[in-house]
């Protein structure tokens, strides 16, 4: 697995709506083994290997959480919304890097210090319409000349390297999920299977699942593994009561339950435990939170699986995951699409 890739793609930013860049990036190291590559209206990146049926549909959203500049004073200062599910605290003091009108653009989100904040201003937690970002400009001309109502932009948080395999960055929510299955279809470039296989880099998971749903309609496929994050619980506080055991370094995690295909669940587990790939299972009562919330019911439906990377600090500026745990889905995800033919019944009985 290459990490100078992993890392192009992880520091390019691409906020749900404009995951151009990102894109543009999955989709040239695609075209170095992929039979044929391509994108769509909607943003989905789509990287093929011809066969014949069934066709089966590898998905990871490649959008990340952002923000939008929604107000510009006459001082400069930019007011903003959360473009996904943000915990303003985690924005407090970041550096933010803006999609600007002549290239990025950095910012600081700003915040009143807390020597000058009331008693009773201190224990409130800080709110998104409280905070502001500060290009260093004097007015709202200046700011202008960078930026517009409109512009989006990400947190400034380079990729770096921890012990024991782990990285940490920004957007690995969900650029790890559209980098594993195209690691997947790269092991499958090299052995091929007798199924048609696209990986789809998909577009708007964050806010819409719009990519995923029109990915599964286009593409047709009979079944589909979406592969996401999952939250850690090897953590101060985690609660395995709640979420079940899910560790860095203890393989994919496996869902069960909801949108997810009994008939797949049981073909994951069956070749990771003959492959010696470990796992672990992640029960979804009501549905998943993933691409596959929407892929599952396309067309006559569609049999799908959900594999999840275990991630600390989801929406943050430092996710952390080992990359064994990716190492291990997409090895996982190979095997099981080997094993398919054109008898192949996805039909629980």
């Amino acid at each position: 697995m290459s990490i100078e890739f992993l890392q192009r793609l992880l520091t390019s930013p691409g906020p749900s709506s404009r995951e151009a860049a990102p894109a543009r990036v999955w989709r040239a190291e695609a075209e170095t083994f992929a039979d044929n590559v391509w994108t769509d209206v909607r943003g989905n990146s789509f990287a093929v290997l011809n066969g014949g049926i069934p066709r089966i549909l590898l998905a990871g959203h490649i959008d990340e959480i952002g923000v939008i500049v929604s107000y510009i004073d006459d001082d400069g200062f930019l007011y903003f919304a959360g473009i996904g599910g943000w915990d303003p605290q985690v924005l407090v003091g970041q550096r933010v890097r803006l999609l600007g009108k002549q290239g990025d653009v950095i910012g600081v989100i700003g915040k009143k210090a807390i020597h000058l904040m009331k008693p009773e201003e201190k224990d409130k937690a800080s709110k998104i319409e409280d905070l502001w970002i500060d290009l260093g400009v004097r007015n709202k001309a200046e700011a202008l000349e960078l930026v517009q109502v409109g512009t989006v932009g990400v947190l400034d948080a380079p990729l770096y390297k921890m012990p024991n395999g782990r990285v940490v960055s920004r957007s690995i929510d969900n650029r790890i999920g559209a980098y594993t299955v195209l690691e997947a279809l790269r092991l499958l470039a090299k052995e091929r299977p007798s199924a048609t296989v696209a990986a789809v880099a998909t577009s708007q998971e964050e806010i819409t699942f719009a990519g995923a749903h029109t990915a599964a309609f286009s593409f047709e496929p009979q079944a589909a593994i979406v592969v996401d994050v999952t939250h850690a619980t090897d953590y101060p506080g985690g609660d395995k009561k709640l979420r079940g055991e899910s560790k860095l370094g203890s393989g994919p995690a496996l869902a069960c339950g909801s949108v997810n295909s009994p008939v797949v669940f049981d073909m994951l587990t069956t070749v990771a435990g003959r492959e010696g790939i470990p796992y672990t299972v992640k029960v979804n009562p009501a549905y998943s939170g993933t691409d596959g919330d929407v892929i599952h019911y396309s067309r006559a439906g569609v049999a799908t699986g959900v594999v999840s990377i275990p991630n600390r600090y989801m929406h943050s500026p430092n996710e952390m995951i080992e990359m064994q745990d990716v190492e291990h889905a997409a090895r996982l995800i190979a095997a099981f699409v080997r094993e398919l033919t054109a008898e192949t019944d996805f039909i629980p009985r």
